[in-house]
């Protein structure tokens, strides 16, 4: 997981936090699979609104 000052290597088994508003970009050299869990009312794509948002009515 990468930051704005720093990165992390995330293994098998291993989870990350990533604290509300902190800026991160998740990368893999290979294809990986994750769990991602957040607030319904969560946009897919951050505090950017465009025609790749999805605006589920039910999380407003």
């Amino acid at each position: 997981m990468k930051f704005r000052n720093n990165q992390f290597e995330v293994n098998e088994s291993e989870f990350i936090i990533v604290p509300k508003g902190v800026e991160h970009r998740p990368v893999a050299e290979n294809e990986v699979h994750i769990m991602l869990f957040e607030p319904a009312s969560t946009l897919n794509t951050g505090n950017v609104v465009n025609e790749m948002t999805v605006i589920n009515p039910q999380k407003v």
